[in-house]
C-alpha cells in the first residue's frame, strides 16, 4: 500500500515584461497565444474557455514519458489586472497536486510587472514544489520571449 502524504507549499514568481498589462493579459486569455508558451509538450489535447466558471485542460503523452493531464477552473478574472484559478495535475493517471494560483498584472513604466502566486498541495510524494516552481518559472520566461518577439516585429 502506498503511504499517503501531502506537502503544502507556496511560491511567488515575479517577472517584468516590456509590454502593456493588456498585452500580457491577452497572452494568458487567448488560447492560441497561450498555447505558444504554456507547457505541455508532446502530443496532446488543449482546450480553453476563458471566463469565470470556465475550464482549461491540457492532456497528452510526453515523448518517452507518462501521460499527463492539467485541469483548471477559472475562479476570478479582472481584465488586464488579475486571474485566479484552481487546477489539478495528473501524471500516469494519478493525481499529483491541487493548486490555487493568482496572476497579477501591474503597470510598471512602459511595461508590466507580473506576480504569480501558487499555493499547492503536493500529494503522496508524486510531485515536488521545487520542480513545479522551476517549471512555472521556465514557462514565464518563454512568455517573455514570445512578448519580446512580438514587440520587436511591431
Amino acid at each position: 500500500m502506498t503511504e499517503r502524504s501531502v506537502t503544502h507549499a507556496t511560491f511567488v514568481l515575479e517577472r517584468r515584461y516590456g509590454a502593456s498589462p493588456a498585452r500580457v493579459f491577452a497572452a494568458w486569455a487567448d488560447q492560441q497565444q497561450k498555447s505558444q508558451w504554456f507547457g505541455g509538450g508532446g502530443e496532446g489535447d488543449y482546450q480553453m474557455d476563458f471566463r469565470v466558471g470556465g475550464r482549461e485542460s491540457n492532456s497528452g503523452k510526453i515523448e518517452d514519458g507518462p501521460t499527463y493531464a492539467y485541469d483548471a477552473l477559472y475562479q476570478d478574472i479582472v481584465d488586464d489586472e488579475r486571474i485566479v484559478y484552481t487546477y489539478d495535475m495528473h501524471l500516469g493517471g494519478e493525481r499529483i497536486s491541487v493548486s490555487v494560483c493568482t496572476v497579477e498584472f501591474t503597470p510598471e513604466g512602459d511595461g508590466t510587472r507580473l506576480v504569480y502566486t501558487e499555493q499547492g498541495a503536493f500529494l503522496d510524494g508524486l510531485d515536488d514544489p521545487n520542480l513545479r516552481q522551476n517549471g512555472t518559472g521556465s514557462m514565464l520566461d518563454t512568455l517573455g520571449k514570445l512578448l519580446e518577439g512580438e514587440r520587436a516585429e511591431v
